[in-house]
């Protein structure tokens, strides 16, 4: 379970560039050819993270190349004016910089992403120092994961837990990332917990639970507890 990828930290790129400020506009147009990215964090000082510049920050310089300047007060996009003007990352660079911490969740990092429009986030440590990048495609890596090795998972941290004092155990399939949990829990209202956390295992697209509850009046009985005797 320890190599199961759940946090940004398992799967951010590690090896991530940046540029600084002062880097002029035809310096940030290298640098994305070179590294084949789209976007780069703007870093300044022990590499604190400022903002951001992508390609969108980059194409209103093309955009407004032959405006007609007669009808400049006219244009709608006057922060895209702006940046057309500018010719340094702190210029360009789109600010604060949107952030995530390497121990975030992926669905964490998901939902920042759809939250605030954004296709990837700068990694940061506790003193926003950078440390990687994550993007869509690294989140969406993790559906990748075999499904022998979901099945192992959910059977041996989940379903061996809430089956351990029942026989037969339940039966767990995997199907293209789809988990099929068959059996006879013990405590029906457990059902939707179950549920939960089958649904947050690594790389699990979708739950069906087929679980029976005990016979009316007959409930599987726990074992006693056994604590510390005075």
């Amino acid at each position: 379970m320890k190599d199961t990828p759940c946090t940004v930290g398992d799967v951010m790129t590690q090896t991530v560039v940046a540029v600084s400020r002062s880097a002029a506009y035809k310096e940030i147009i290298r640098t994305l050819a070179q590294w084949k990215v789209s976007a780069v964090p703007v870093v300044e000082g022990e590499g604190h993270v400022v903002g951001m510049v992508s390609e969108a920050d980059l194409l209103p310089k093309q955009q407004f190349k032959d405006c007609d300047p007669s009808r400049i007060e006219q244009l709608r996009h006057l922060d895209d004016l702006v940046k057309a003007g500018a010719g340094t990352a702190g210029e360009l660079m789109s600010t604060p910089a949107v952030t995530i911490g390497g121990h975030a969740t992926l669905a964490e990092a998901a939902r920042l992403m759809a939250r605030k429009g954004v296709k990837r986030l700068p990694v940061v440590d506790g003193n926003g120092r950078l440390t990687g990048i994550v993007s869509r495609s690294d989140l969406l890596r993790v559906y990748l994961r075999d499904d022998e090795d979901i099945a192992r998972e959910v059977q041996d941290e989940i379903v061996g837990h809430f089956f351990r004092n029942s026989r037969p155990t339940a039966e767990v399939a995997v199907t293209e990332g789809v988990v099929t949990v068959t059996g006879r829990l013990p405590d029906p209202a457990m059902v939707p917990v179950m549920a939960r956390l089958v649904r947050a295992v690594a790389g699990v697209v979708n739950v069906e639970l087929r679980l029976d509850a005990p016979p009316a009046g007959r409930r599987i009985p726990e074992p006693p507890v056994v604590g510390p005797q005075f």
